[in-house]
């Protein structure tokens, strides 16, 4: 952040678990201003699709101790201090 912002002034981070959370007028200023939003296509290979349909339905299904479960087998390159628990 000192490298893209020189430092200077207060940068504000924010989170959203999804769109649903955001205010109105931040919503339309991030996501659905044609000017500074960037739509990426993601495109998964035909050999690839065996294991995306389970993986979607861990990550975005209605078990979120299946999302629980991903985070925790795949936190290993997290350091404790950088934690928010």
């Amino acid at each position: 952040m000192k490298k893209e912002f020189n430092g200077k002034g207060k940068v504000d981070v924010s989170r959203f678990k999804g769109l649903g959370e955001m205010m109105p007028k931040q919503l339309k200023e991030t996501t659905m201003d044609r000017s500074v939003r960037t739509l990426l296509r993601v495109e998964i290979a035909e050999d690839g699709d065996r294991g995306t349909s389970k993986l979607v339905d861990q990550l975005m299904g209605n078990k979120p101790e299946a999302r629980f479960r991903f985070i925790q087998e795949r936190a290993e390159f997290a350091k404790a201090d950088e934690l928010d628990i």
